[in-house]
């Protein structure tokens, strides 16, 4: 996220400010209508408006404005002129920062809900005060805001780009392998077995590219490139079922550009186009 947001967890004791809000119902964000493109509640209150949260997080000041992530019951009518979006689509129609705190905001309500009461011993938790966490006062066991690692890994060999399918894409497109990281592994462990074992492909060189946090479900892409190493493309038919190379002039159709995924493409695959070192 860039300087324009400032994370914080204690809201102001007092607000006499309009505060942006991220309201939810259930996996779909609350926008008004614009003329051009949706945009976000800007108000003192969401009472103005009659809708009740359930449940709420204050987030930090986004470009100076007050931050709150609230839940709304399904069964609450919307006020006129506004809707629904799905966060995907929200995606691709505000600026980075906007994005990634509504990302930011779906998770810690989620997050929140799930965790009114302690897995260990049962008891109603408690939030701290002091940092985003909730508590059991009975057995004393801290829950935080969970985030899943993934890695994203972008082969290449020969000029060309290692790109697969799977089922549930969209038809026609294609994207770079990705994984979920497992317990004792390190990012280039992960890396090495994801590629192994979807496409069974070794691989070299991997480097670190950037990453992204991806609000679906609680996750944060780290992308990384490598350069082939041997094997034979096999797809595992059950995450993949399809994976060849491309050239980076020919590449079919890709993720949106709001992903890490297109990023990486479209970087690795300007620099294949031009000669350029990776």
């Amino acid at each position: 996220m860039s300087n324009t947001y400032i994370p914080l967890v204690a809201p102001p004791e007092r607000r006499d400010e309009p505060a942006l809000w991220f309201a939810f119902r259930k996996a779909e964000i609350l926008v008004l209508n614009g003329a051009d493109r949706p945009a976000l509640p800007h108000c003192l209150d969401l009472a103005e408006h009659g809708l009740d949260p359930q449940r709420r997080q204050y987030l930090g000041l986004y470009d100076g404005k007050h931050c709150f992530a609230v839940e709304i019951h399904e069964s609450q009518p919307l006020p006129m002129g506004w809707a629904t979006l799905g966060l995907r689509d929200l995606f691709g129609l505000v600026e980075t920062t906007l994005a990634a705190l509504s990302g930011r905001a779906y998770q810690l309500l989620e997050w929140d809900r799930n965790h009114q009461y302690c897995s260990r011993c049962g008891t109603r938790t408690e939030p701290r005060t002091h940092e985003r966490a909730r508590s059991c006062p009975a057995c004393g066991l801290t829950s935080y805001p969970p985030v899943s690692p993934a890695i994203m890994i972008l082969v290449t060999h020969r000029g060309k780009l290692l790109l697969a399918r799977k089922p549930a894409f969209p038809q026609g497109r294609f994207s770079a392998l990705a994984g979920f990281v497992e317990p004792g592994e390190t990012l280039e462990d992960t890396v090495i077995r994801e590629t192994r074992e979807e496409v069974g492909v070794e691989v070299k060189n991997i480097r670190y590219f950037g990453s992204q946090p991806w609000p679906f479900p609680h996750s944060l892409m780290i992308a990384f490139t490598a350069e082939y190493a041997g094997g034979e493309i096999r797809p595992d038919g059950v995450e993949i079922e399809e994976a060849r190379w491309f050239d980076p002039e020919q590449l079919p159709k890709l993720p949106p550009p709001i992903s890490i995924s297109r990023r990486l493409i479209d970087t690795i695959a300007g620099k294949l186009a031009r000669g350029e070192a990776i």
